[in-house]
């Protein structure tokens, strides 16, 4: 499916969105971090492994997609111990700072046009807002302003799979007591989003990869959504 593909917007009862590179540019915010990593590293070359850390700790988590563990969220810092002989506190401290707490600040420079603007109009026709990613979200989502009915990350204690294992979508949608055929999925990877939802038999859509000030996505479906409540209440 792409953003070709028409909504049944009759049957959805849930949007359930991915985080990076779905609500943002990835791209725009690589390099405000880029610059970031520069700045402060360029004064400070004692603690040049913490650019390693980021790097295994991200390439590591992508070489294990659809992987469980008893406990996801401590494992994935194992991995990246045992790839770089890092000490875990270190790890800890450095990923939580560059990858969940500093880039927040800069997202809502990045976001995606329209995507506040989709946020209100799902829920003003009461469609449900689903949030599942592969890293911690909440505070990201509260950076960006957006509001969801329910957030998961794969490294919840309920979930503990990695995309594009369908668990977490599956738990979206029990916990909103839908099936997965009244929900759709919106992410940025065909092979971890797009799998994903295929696996959980969920229909799903991939954003369209344009320009910053050409991306139209989510102006387009508040589009559709619009037009089928217009037809809708004609035919009514």
């Amino acid at each position: 499916m792409n953003q070709e593909f028409t909504i049944d917007w009759q049957k959805t009862k849930a949007v359930i969105f991915d985080v990076d590179g779905t609500l943002y540019a990835q791209s725009i915010l690589r390099k405000k971090m880029l610059f970031s990593l520069i700045s402060h590293y360029a004064t400070k070359p004692w603690l040049w492994k913490d650019i390693l850390i980021l790097h295994h700790f991200r390439a590591e988590r992508e070489k294990k997609a659809g992987i469980t563990s008893r406990n996801l969220e401590a494992a994935q810092y194992e991995w990246c111990a045992a790839k770089g002989n890092f000490p875990i506190p270190r790890i800890r401290k450095v990923i939580d700072h560059w990858m969940f707490k500093f880039p927040n600040k800069y997202l809502p420079a990045c976001m995606y046009p329209g995507v506040q603007s989709f946020f209100k109009a799902l829920t003003s026709k009461g469609i449900k807002i689903g949030i599942y990613s592969d890293y911690k979200a909440i505070d990201k989502l509260e950076a960006m302003g957006l509001h969801a009915d329910i957030v998961v990350s794969s490294t919840d204690t309920e979930i503990d799979f990695l995309k594009p294992h369908p668990r977490g979508l599956l738990y979206i949608a029990e916990k909103l007591g839908l099936e997965p055929k009244d929900c759709l999925f919106i992410g940025d990877r065909q092979e971890l989003d797009g799998e994903c939802a295929i696996k959980a038999n969920m229909p799903y859509l991939i954003v369209e990869k344009k320009p910053f000030k050409e991306f139209d996505f989510y102006s387009n479906l508040q589009q559709q959504l619009a037009n089928y409540k217009k037809i809708k209440h004609q035919t009514a």
